[in-house]
């Protein structure tokens, strides 16, 4: 069951950080769930959240309650998203709402929906707000809105991505199962690496723009981040179609999931930035090893091509379609808009992009186009989907450079006519996500989801496969006579470093191996004790991911350590968030019954900090 507390007359629904269709409607159809609840719930969620700049019109129960009441004359056998909470980037139009485009002074209130959110909420899902954005769609970092840049939703002081950043960060902090974004350059691709969700990029066209701020209206995508492929193929299959008041939608379909006859990666080394640059590199070389193992064949390719179309986004006169679109409004409010914006829109009404000009980058564009279908079919191109991360302070110092090397991987795609899905890989450190995308040409968008199925199946395997072995390991620098034989130890409060116990884990020669996060099937609570103490209970239903250490501790002291542990805690198997399971503490359920849930915390770093030990 779902669990509730009830905090005076209020009762408050104790959500999954990750939130799924397939579990609310397991949820709603056993009668557990309601979907008031659930908009309470994410209500509460977002006002906890309020600094870190996901809103720009936050959900409440006033802008919600007409799509609740309306749902009362809907079967859910006949609607496939009934009840189903979605956010939607402010650049898409929610009748009645403001379209801010991450700008105040260019708002307006539409009195129809776009195309892709009207066809969402006919199939019984509900729009909850409207999210932050890099200003006029104009970025790729999160950093650029006057309405504050939307903190990373694993580690608050990264860059969140964007251009549809507050749409990603709703998705990974629980406050929507799916969001709506847009992608011209990469911006529905950077958000969902960055923070660890599947984000599905359509064929030009294939879902209706009919409705959205124009960024670029030739090549502008409405895409969709949620934390399954799954999910986004079950909103997909709801808004895709030919839209008769819509000039730039077309009739393409995507059609069953089929496997590519070949896989191909990018030849020679690839070029990574920022902070995390080695690391990022290393993932990239784990993912490549790990797509050697699956069942395509594999295949090197030169990549210059889709390199100098992405030079012609920005370096050539398609930024001069921004300034058709918004340069009015520039004109007529010198100043109004964000400084690095409205700097990038200027350089659109530069003299040397006449006429001329942008019927010489299109003639480039059609015979590059021509040698990457050509490549690309019946294949599926596999790329880092970024190649890097930054601060939210080092892009704020760096706004341009910054940005530029966020498009590396991702700015040919839509001047080439691809589709694209971006999938998490693992991370490149703790709590820094790593992703890879898939791009097709856009006939073939059931390659891509074909080849995302299979490396997603692969990775899990490869997770289960790792858990099999990981109670006992050997160093592996050691001859096979001498290794000292360990195991993996997953601890979640005063074990871990800094804390009082850390020096029982010294004591037994265990040594700090990496922070992680269970699967999000936890509650945390908060044990009556001197010190208090945590309790980790896995639950059958629903629960949260929980921050935790994993240590490695020699064999010949676990016993010892395991027998010292007193009453109602002890050692179990700890389920991670790639699937993997590891020794770990976990708690009895009679004394979580009568203990304090602090589940919503995260962590008991977040319960109890150092500084007040």
């Amino acid at each position: 069951m779902t669990k509730a507390e009830k905090v005076g007359n209020t009762v408050h629904i104790q959500l999954p950080l990750e939130l799924t269709i397939s579990w609310l409607q397991e949820k709603y159809k056993n009668g557990e769930l309601t979907p008031r609840e659930v908009i309470s719930a994410i209500v509460q969620r977002a006002a906890d959240d309020a600094e870190m700049n996901i809103w720009i019109t936050p959900p409440s129960m006033a802008l919600i309650q007409p799509y609740l009441e309306a749902l009362a004359g809907v079967y859910p056998a006949d609607a496939p998203l009934w009840g189903i909470p979605f956010a939607i980037k402010d650049n898409i139009d929610l009748a009645g709402v403001p379209t801010t485009a991450g700008c105040a002074e260019y708002a307006y209130t539409p009195a129809e929906h776009a195309g892709v959110v009207e066809r969402l909420i006919a199939a019984g899902a509900i729009p909850v707000g409207k999210t932050n954005l890099d200003q006029f769609a104009t970025g790729l970092v999160g950093a650029r809105s006057p309405y504050g840049d939307a903190h990373n939703a694993l580690r608050p002081e990264l860059i969140s991505g964007g251009s549809s950043s507050g749409s990603a960060v709703a998705v990974a902090r629980g406050q929507a199962a799916f969001s709506l974004g847009t992608d011209t350059a990469g911006s529905g691709r950077v958000p969902a690496a960055l923070n660890r969700l599947v984000g599905y990029k359509p064929s030009l066209g294939a879902w209706p723009t009919k409705g959205v701020v124009p960024a670029c209206a030739s090549l502008d995508c409405v895409t969709v981040f949620a934390h399954s492929l799954e999910d986004t193929l079950a909103v997909d299959g709801v808004v895709r179609g030919l839209h008769e008041d819509d000039p730039w939608s077309r009739s393409v379909s995507r059609g069953a999931s089929r496997l590519p006859h070949t896989l191909l990666l990018p030849e020679g080394p690839l070029g990574f930035y920022g902070p995390y640059a080695a690391e990022y590199e290393a993932a990239w070389e784990r993912i490549v090893e790990q797509l050697k193992g699956i069942n395509l064949p594999i295949a090197y390719v030169d990549i210059t091509m889709f390199s100098q179309a992405a030079a012609i986004l920005y370096e050539g006169p398609w930024v001069a379609e921004r300034w058709a679109a918004l340069g009015g409004f520039i004109e007529a409010n010198p100043g109004i808009a964000y400084p690095v914006t409205e700097q990038i829109l200027r350089s659109g009404s530069a003299a040397d992009y006449d006429a001329a000009s942008v019927f010489h980058a299109m003639h480039k564009l059609q015979h590059i186009k021509l040698e990457a279908r050509k490549l690309l079919q019946g294949a599926v191109l596999v790329m880092p989907t970024c190649g890097g991360a930054w601060t939210r302070e080092q892009v704020l110092a760096d706004p341009i450079a910054t940005n530029r090397e966020m498009g590396r991987y991702t700015n040919h795609c839509n001047l080439l006519d691809l589709c694209g899905v971006a999938v998490p890989a693992g991370d490149a450190a703790p709590r820094t996500p790593f992703g890879i995308t898939l791009f097709g040409v856009a006939e073939e968008e059931s390659l891509i989801c074909g080849a995302a199925e299979l490396i997603l199946e692969g990775a899990a395997s490869e997770a289960a496969s790792a858990s099999e072995g990981a109670s006992v390991t050997a160093d592996a620098g050691a001859s096979a006579a001498g290794a000292q034989a360990t195991t993996l130890i997953a601890v979640c409060g005063l074990h871990m470093r800094g804390y009082p116990l850390e020096k029982q884990m010294l004591g037994c020669g265990a040594r700090f191996i990496r922070e992680d996060e269970t699967a999000a099937k936890y509650s945390l609570v908060k044990l009556p004790t001197t010190p208090a103490k945590p309790g980790l209970v896995k639950r059958a239903q629903g629960g949260a991911a929980i921050a935790l250490e994993v240590w490695e501790m020699p064999l010949e002291a676990f016993g010892g350590f395991t027998a010292a542990i007193p009453a109602p805690l002890g050692i179990g198997r700890v389920e991670l968030r790639d699937g993997s399971e590891v020794p770990g503490f976990v708690c009895e359920a009679y004394a979580a019954a009568g203990a304090e849930d602090v589940t919503a915390l995260g962590g008991w770093r977040q319960v109890v900090p150092l500084a007040a030990e």
